[in-house]
């Protein structure tokens, strides 16, 4: 799967875990030169506290477009350091 965001592929892999529709790409596949950390952090009662980084592409930015949990809940172990997308990213086969 690969997710995309202003015309460039910002993560690919094979290796997906999917939660609650939103597709985890594991943080090796994640272009991290196009990232920013963020301050936001959100909170899920289930999966813990989620991070954020923004995209930044050809100068343009797309504020707190992709989270992750670097330290979630046990039942969601499974997306533990992984990323996933919105705010216009498309996730595609």
């Amino acid at each position: 799967m690969r997710a995309i965001w202003n015309g460039t592929v910002i993560a690919e892999s094979d290796d997906i875990v999917e939660v609650e529709g939103n597709a985890y790409f594991p943080a090796e596949s994640v272009r991290r030169e196009l990232l920013t950390p963020s301050d936001t952090q959100t909170f899920c009662p289930w999966k813990g506290t989620a991070s954020y980084y923004s995209l930044t592409v050809d100068g343009t930015e797309n504020p707190d477009a992709t989270w992750y949990y670097p330290a979630p809940k046990e039942a969601a172990a499974q997306i533990k350091d992984r990323f996933a997308f919105w705010r216009g990213v498309t996730v595609e086969e």
